[in-house]
């Protein structure tokens, strides 16, 4: 029986009903296994597809219908205007690690050349972004994970800025990178284990739990790291943080009783009026 474009779209998005935007994913996976763009497939939806076209588009839908998130499938996911590559050993980008990157862009010039840290750095969207955006900035990328970095060395290499970035395997929790820095930025793990449980499965099945969950309350993490993030900055050095929708006060009143060394603490909100970023600046 002949299947076109338009046919198969149909059945993939009744197919992926059970999950998030099911005719997106089924246009962008589509796409991604014809090797065309999504305006491509709305102008050929009457084309007939071969069963080698057919068989791949299936595939990958068939994975996206098991709940595999569509940036693990297609292997790639936007964050701040660049294309970053993926994969299970990292967390996926989301839009609220932007705010981070906006608090970096409000605050120093595109002409100074600082010198930054982004621990716990995954993908590393927040290294790679920010040493794409400030050409003479140099930096320092940690993560925990071997596999993660080399995710993140990739997108360095990518984007032509890896010669400015140093990775390193290193557990922030417990140590830190040789050096003094301007600027220290962090999406530390702060979910709370009981959140993760209460998660849909494309993030508890898909993505690394240790990037995510950091304890019951969601605190340990940024406990353990502070001590460290206070000896890596310089006198006026820069510290922003990506927090919880609900973790803003539990985080300054641990700042300001236990970190005396900063000041100009405050919580940033995101467009939803939620907290999102912790920002502190070193006496």
């Amino acid at each position: 029986m002949p299947r076109n474009i338009q046919d198969v779209l149909r059945d993939c998005e009744s197919r992926l009903a059970g999950v998030d935007s099911p005719r997106l994913s089924a246009e962008l996976l589509a796409a991604h296994a014809l090797c065309c763009s999504r305006l491509s497939l709305n102008l050929e939806r009457g084309r007939t597809l071969t069963d080698e076209e057919f068989d791949a588009v299936d595939a990958l839908v068939s994975r996206r219908e098991a709940g595999e998130p569509v940036a693990y499938i297609l292997g790639s996911k936007e964050f701040y205007g660049l294309d970053f590559a993926v994969s299970s050993a990292v967390l996926i980008p989301r839009p609220e690690t932007e705010h981070l990157v906006e608090a970096v862009e409000e605050t120093y010039s595109k002409e100074f050349p600082f010198l930054f840290a982004d621990l716990g750095t995954g993908s590393g969207i927040l290294a790679v972004t920010v040493a794409s955006l400030f050409p003479l900035a140099r930096g320092t990328a940690v993560d925990i994970s071997a596999d993660a970095l080399k995710v993140a060395r990739a997108n360095g290499a990518a984007h032509c800025v890896g010669d400015r970035i140093a990775f390193h395997l290193l557990d922030f929790t417990r140590e830190t990178p040789e050096g003094e820095f301007d600027l220290v930025l962090s999406n530390p793990p702060y979910v709370t284990e009981i959140e993760f449980e209460e998660a849909s499965r494309e993030v508890t099945g898909f993505e690394p739990t240790g990037a995510l969950v950091s304890g019951a309350d969601g605190l340990d993490h940024i406990r353990a790291m502070l001590p460290g993030v206070v000896a890596m900055l310089k006198p006026g050095g820069r510290f922003f943080m990506e927090i919880g929708c609900g973790q803003g006060q539990a985080i300054i009143d641990i700042i300001t009783e236990k970190f005396p060394q900063f000041e100009s603490v405050e919580v940033r909100k995101d467009l939803a009026g939620l907290d999102r970023v912790v920002a502190a600046r070193k006496k």
